[in-house]
């Protein structure tokens, strides 16, 4: 299927997979316990509903419009029907707490909102009085009304007969491809979110770079699994316009705990995920083998080491190994296949760089893993792994379209179509971002000859200790988690003479030692527990060995809270908030150096 015309803008391309498909299944949710399906043409008509019942409203060109809401079909029809209205998509993560809501819509200067109602709706309440631009809240379940004197409240059902009876919506409100799409407040890893400007041709240009791709892996009855949050630039942008410009069916996945049966039962073609996802994912199927034992735990084995071993050789092994890899086809990498369903094209993996290990593993077993890299600021999408060509040490090369160079210091530099126009009501941050027409990625890495990037770490991020050497902290925290019984890890080191680490163990291992110890695994007790200590220490030991002397681990606090999105310290889609975890723990980490006050 050749590149299509995607259009002026979103609602162009939107409308065109419309009348090409009209009342075949687009979205599918499962609700009480059954999958339920949403028609191109059910979203269009219901999109365009809500459109005119916000325009109605005093929704005007221009005007930004909030969702917070988990990924369901009505976030989807509340995004187009913003982007019909031609109005601007202002996504936010509903693990944020009222603080949060209020500080983005005020500072993005939304007239109107479209949310969930239950926590979402306990939270943002109360924040409304302080918000006198917001003028219109939909609410997706229930019409809870808002506090007198603040916002005029509507359910969904009636926000969509409101706009059935209105008046359609005007030429004018048409965009182009330069107009302002969707406004992004980063989640960040520490400090206030900052929101990127992305037009319309940020993610056309993201769709048309990554076509030649998709191509290469054939398309044709396409399926997508949904599990991060829409509300993030990477699924708004890969799982969602680029499945629309597709003709693909997206269904959206219950839970992580569902995950696998819901793979199993939806037999998707492609699955969008973080890193994390796919460590638990290695991490899962090791153990299970492990403790299947014998005649299986080897085969298993044999498969990883036989796929690892020909990769390494380019797709080539000795005949011997080649009929035994042959044979490990069937006996083994088939019935992992059959667990994601059958029918992967690829597994694609953004958001944060996955351990070379990782990809390796997931390949050697069959399963078609390409890592990509990408920022906000560009749309997402910079770079992706040729499908038959990947190099899981690599992130891929720059998709048609885009240009990439170092800066003297390694920095990585964007320059295209898919580029942001800024940061909202931030001139300064956008004149630092944005110098010359080149996005400054703030990632450090390197280009080989055949035009493969490999990131290094975060340009903020490197830790430079005490003797003035660099270390990229995302490398040592990746051999740490490779380690069966380490589940999170977080180094510390800056102007310090060595690195120490908070640990988490893996859940398995703090469950079983809980038991043995007859406490509860939430017990911070059991961090002193010295059978838990002594596994810990082993497979540190074990990652040390695969490190530099600098980069080595000397000590260690224990923890037996996870770093969580509930907590604060991770970001919605999984990344570390690493300087509200210095300030949570800098003390423990003090005593590691022994200057604790």
């Amino acid at each position: 299927m050749p590149l299509p015309d995607l259009g002026a803008n979103l609602v162009e391309l939107f409308d065109r997979t419309v009348d090409r498909l009209g009342d075949a299944p687009f979205l599918w949710q499962k609700r009480a316990g059954r999958w339920e399906s949403w028609s191109w043409r059910r979203v269009a008509e219901e999109s365009e509903a809500l459109a005119r019942c916000l325009a109605g409203r005093g929704v005007a060109p221009g005007d930004r419009v909030a969702i917070i809401a988990d990924s369901r079909p009505e976030w989807v029809v509340a995004d187009l029907a913003i982007l019909k209205a031609g109005a601007v998509s202002v996504p936010v993560f509903t693990t944020y707490v009222g603080a949060d809501y209020r500080f983005i819509l005020a500072h993005a200067g939304t007239v109107a909102a479209v949310a969930a109602g239950g926590t979402v709706a306990q939270r943002l309440l109360p924040e409304l009085a302080a918000l006198p631009e917001l003028r219109t809240l939909v609410l997706l379940d229930g019409e809870t009304a808002a506090p007198p004197g603040t916002v005029a409240t509507l359910g969904y059902g009636a926000a969509l007969e409101e706009g059935a009876a209105g008046a359609p919506l005007t030429a004018g409100r048409a965009r182009r491809g330069d107009d302002l799409a969707c406004l992004i407040y980063t989640s960040g890893t520490g400090g206030r979110p900052k929101g990127v400007m992305l037009p319309h041709r940020s993610l056309l240009a993201n769709i048309a770079g990554v076509w030649d791709l998709l191509e290469e892996v054939g398309l044709g009855d396409d399926v997508f699994l949904s599990f991060l949050p829409l509300s993030h630039a990477y699924e708004h942008t890969v799982g969602l316009f680029l499945p629309i410009a597709m003709g693909a069916q997206i269904r959206f996945a219950e839970s992580v705990e569902r995950l696998a049966a819901n793979m199993a039962e939806v037999r998707p073609t492609f699955l969008p995920c973080v890193p994390r996802l796919y460590e638990v994912m290695k991490q899962r199927m090791s153990s299970a083998a492990s403790r299947e034992g014998g005649l299986k735990a080897r085969l298993f084995d044999q498969a990883v080491r036989l796929g690892t071993r020909r990769a390494l050789r380019g797709g080539r092994l000795p005949p011997h190994l080649a009929l035994a890899d042959m044979a490990l086809e069937r006996l083994v990498r088939d019935k992992v296949r059959a667990r994601f369903g059958g029918r992967l094209k690829a597994m694609i993996s953004g958001g944060a760089p996955l351990a070379p290990e990782v990809g390796q593993f997931l390949q050697s077993l069959g399963l078609p893993i390409l890592q990509g890299y990408g920022q906000t600021e560009a749309g997402p999408i910079i770079s992706v792994n040729p499908p038959g060509r990947s190099r899981v040490e690599t992130v891929g090369r720059a998709l048609r379209g885009v240009e990439l160079r170092l800066a003297g210091d390694g920095e990585i530099l964007v320059r295209g179509a898919l580029v942001m126009k800024g940061y909202w009501a931030d001139p300064a941050a956008s004149a630092e971002a944005l110098k010359d027409g080149w996005l400054h990625t703030g990632d450090i890495g390197t280009l080989d000859e055949e035009g493969y990037l490999r990131i290094t770490d975060r340009k903020k991020d490197i830790i430079v200790n005490s003797g003035g050497e660099n270390v990229a902290p995302q490398r040592v925290e990746g051999v740490l988690m490779l380690q069966p019984e380490i589940g999170q890890a977080l180094v510390f080191g800056d102007r310090r003479p060595h690195l120490v680490a908070l640990v988490v163990p893996e859940k398995a291992l703090l469950e079983r030692h809980a038991r043995t110890a007859g406490l509860d695994p939430c017990d911070p007790a059991l961090a002193g527990e010295a059978g838990l200590r002594r596994e810990i220490e082993e497979a540190l030991a074990r990652a040390n060995r695969q490190l530099t002397a600098v980069e080595r681990v000397r000590r260690y606090h224990l923890l037996v809270e996870p770093f969580s999105i509930e907590n604060g310290l991770m970001t919605p889609t999984m990344k570390l908030r690493r300087g509200i975890i210095y300030q949570k723990y800098h003390a423990a980490l003090d005593a590691l150096y022994g200057t604790a006050k």
